[in-house]
């Protein structure tokens, strides 16, 4: 592949839960578009054996531990790429967790459960950007949200309300961060078919693959080139904006 096909080539790029699913399938196109990439992931033995694979296909790769509930482990986290890379040209806010989907009524929802969501889905993007951005000249981020929260997913609280607080952090940092040159996007996948997903009700499944504007399953791989797009430097303009790539579940 030319260096003009590779959109991401000369580029450096933090991948957050990049040990499996989504994270990784975002991982393997962004070193095949020619970027350097940091994997960071608390699932360390799948961390490993995915930058095995890429630096097995020849891509410059390096995996550090990570754990977004733990604000010591974010500030270890940006000391070891400080001190080994030294800057950072891209960051995917990918690593989250779900639980419960089609699961309990909001009002039977463990307070711990809530607590837990919202420490690593909302507090853990704002740490690790937060430590990252220091990092950048004129980056990019993509954060990873979920188009539950454009639509409103009954059961599935939680994992709403912290999604959508994703997407309300894009739109104010987009403004914070755009005088520095660093543009913020957010994308909002629909449920994909993977292994981390594979505790989800059948019946959810069904509601988006029969719903879609391109009915069928999403994969990880279906939105991974809008990944790679946002991070390359002529996607500035679309900063602060919120995009739902789930083949046309919801509109906006």
């Amino acid at each position: 592949m030319s260096d003009a096909m590779r959109t991401l080539a000369g580029r450096t790029v933090v991948v957050t839960g990049a040990a499996r699913g989504v994270g990784r399938a975002i991982a393997l196109a962004c070193a095949s578009a020619g970027a350097r990439l940091i994997l960071a992931d608390i699932l360390v033995d799948q961390l490993s054996e995915t930058a095995a694979q890429l630096a097995a296909a020849g891509h410059v790769t390096r995996a550090v531990p990570l754990d977004l509930a733990d604000p010591e482990s974010i500030v270890a986290f940006a000391a070891d790429v400080a001190a080994h890379e030294g800057r950072v040209d891209g960051l995917v806010n990918n690593a989250a967790i779900a639980t419960g989907i089609g699961g309990p009524e909001f009002d039977a929802i463990e307070i711990d459960t809530w607590d837990r969501v919202m420490r690593v889905n909302v507090r853990g993007t704002w740490l690790v950007t937060r430590a990252m951005v220091p990092l950048m000249g004129a980056g990019r981020i993509v954060n990873v949200a979920s188009d539950t929260a454009l639509w409103g997913a009954p059961r599935l609280l939680a994992y709403t309300a912290s999604k959508g607080a994703v997407i309300s952090m894009t739109r104010s940092l987009a403004r914070e961060l755009g005088p520095r040159g660093i543009g913020i996007t957010c994308i909002a996948p629909g449920i994909m078919r993977n292994e981390a997903t594979e505790y989800v009700p059948a019946e959810r499944h069904r509601l988006y693959e029969t719903g879609r504007a391109v009915p069928g399953p999403q994969m990880p791989e279906d939105i991974t080139d809008t990944v790679t797009f946002l991070l390359t430097p002529g996607a500035l303009a679309l900063t602060g904006q919120v995009l739902p790539v789930d083949a046309g579940f919801v509109f906006t």
